[in-house]
């Protein structure tokens, strides 16, 4: 513990984004970190809790609880006070394989289970975590992790986001020619395609790849699990396969003009708004403009504060978006005690951005979209809806109540869907007879993380269905030390 009355002296300061008004006019990333002075008072705030609620990851009442890598923070954060910034890149390393891309694009559970955020303003921890991994690659200190031996066995992994590039990561590390599928164009699954540049430069991701690559990873791209090559030939060509395809299967909106033109998944547009700002790659998909357009959301999550930037970037004409849900207070109610995350307002990149360019918050709530009314040439035109009171039932269902008289029309020539996943997408899953779970996604547990196929494996959203990346990243690790135990009879791979 650097200092400590720390948490005492210093006022939380979790530095600044670029100022949101401007930085609508290009794709660069929105975070700048506080300078090095400022980091070590804001790591003096750690108070080095008898029990670090921050790095114990679990789930309570369904929200994310802690670090679920179990990232040692107090012990970071007394390196960082102390100046010692490669000790405390060491311990980052040791827990955390890709923490560019937890400090950019996680939303920080360990700081919602913070002691000191019981009555105070949370220690930074996400940008302390960001600021050693940035120091971490100025200084060279990032290396590819090269295997020692070689054990002469092959493994398949089948996709290449956070939980495929951990459990690559980890298993090439073991001496184990791992081959990694990815059905894209380029390498990074959601951490590519899904997150837009704002958030996550992807030179960032691109930049991790080519660590992996020098340790011996292998990629191939624009290979999709039965259209170009199929699962048997997988699981009879390789001694061990691991499943970390995510889960994309869209949920859908069952209602009338739905197949009006102008109303589209938020995967669907986010992927090619993402590709046509890159580089150009052969691609075939067209893009997705909001330019001169009424966009309208619909529902919430990190998904829909990143369709709200991506269209305030393409330049629309307005942009709101709907959700069921009441306005959250501003403090924690007593149903949301901590150390759950606070369900809180809070104003997000995308709504900040909105704000600052349009005059107010684009969410609107207490809203049910009841149906879609197109033009002659069925092109979406407006959408109407209701507002509803939502309530829990004794099963913890929810309940949704209309309320009479509060119909509206909204202009729109561009409707997002943005209401979650129903699991990974069954394709080669049902054609490999994969069991799956009541939600569809693949059945294994987290001790050992089986399929019911002898020598598969899975891991990630595929397994536990749509989450967050730091989720991703443990199951890839824990999914690698299964395999490997699996295949050698013990593993000494950290977990």
């Amino acid at each position: 513990m650097g200092k400590l009355t720390g948490f005492m002296d210093f006022d939380r300061n979790a530095g600044k984004y670029r100022e949101p008004a401007a930085r609508t006019k290009d794709w660069d990333e929105f975070h700048e970190l506080p300078s090095d002075e400022e980091l070590k008072i804001q790591a003096a705030r750690c108070m080095n809790c008898g029990t670090p609620f921050c790095q114990t990851g679990k789930e309570i009442n369904h929200l994310t609880t802690g670090c679920p890598v179990f990232n040692l923070i107090p012990d970071w954060n007394d390196l960082i006070y102390k100046n010692h910034w490669k000790k405390a890149y060491d311990l980052l390393n040791a827990t955390n394989n890709f923490p560019e891309f937890t400090g950019k694009a996680c939303p920080a559970p360990c700081e919602g289970s913070c002691v000191l955020a019981i009555n105070e303003p949370a220690v930074t921890i996400k940008n302390i975590e960001m600021a050693i991994i940035d120091r971490a690659f100025q200084e060279g200190w990032v290396k590819p992790k090269f295997p020692k031996i070689s054990t002469q066995k092959n493994i398949a992994i089948i996709g290449s986001g956070p939980a495929g590039l951990a459990c690559a990561e980890q298993l090439n590390s073991a001496g184990h020619t791992v081959t990694v599928f990815e059905r894209d164009n380029r390498i990074g699954g959601l951490l590519m395609y899904g997150i837009p540049n704002m958030k996550l430069n992807k030179k960032t991701v691109d930049r991790r790849v080519e660590i992996l690559k020098e340790a011996g990873v292998e990629f191939l791209i624009n290979q999709e699990i039965g259209k170009n090559i199929e699962f048997n030939d997988l699981k009879n060509n390789y001694h061990a396969v691991v499943i970390c395809t995510g889960a994309q299967k869209h949920r859908n909106v069952d209602l009338p003009g739905r197949d009006l033109k102008g109303i589209h998944y938020a995967m669907d547009y986010l992927t090619p708004s993402i590709q046509h700002i890159l580089p150009p790659l052969k691609t075939n998909r067209p893009l997705i403009s909001a330019k001169d357009k009424n966009v309208i959301v619909l529902g919430g999550g990190d998904t829909g504060t990143d369709c709200i930037g991506t269209a305030l970037r393409q330049g629309c004409k307005s942009i709101v978006q709907f959700q069921i849900h009441k306005k959250p207070s501003e403090q924690r109610s007593d149903q949301n005690p901590w150390p759950l995350w606070p369900m809180v307002y809070t104003l997000e990149y995308g709504q900040t951005e909105s704000k600052a360019l349009f005059g107010q918050d684009p969410r609107t709530y207490k809203i049910l979209t009841e149906k879609f009314v197109g033009d002659k040439n069925g092109n979406l035109k407006e959408i109407h809806t209701i507002e509803v009171n939502t309530k829990k039932d004794k099963e913890r269902k929810t309940i949704v109540e209309k309320i009479p008289g509060s119909e509206k029309i909204w202009p729109a020539e561009l409707a997002l869907i943005s209401i979650g996943f129903e699991g990974p997408e069954q394709g080669f899953i049902q054609k490999a007879a994969l069991d799956t779970d009541k939600r569809s996604n693949i059945k294994a547990n987290t001790i050992d993380y089986k399929t019911n196929i002898e020598g598969v494996f899975t891991a990630g959203d595929s397994r536990r269905g749509q989450s967050l990346i730091v989720w991703a990243i443990q199951e890839g690790r824990r999914a690698a030390y299964a395999c490997d135990q699996y295949l050698m009879g013990s593993s000494s791979l950290p977990l």
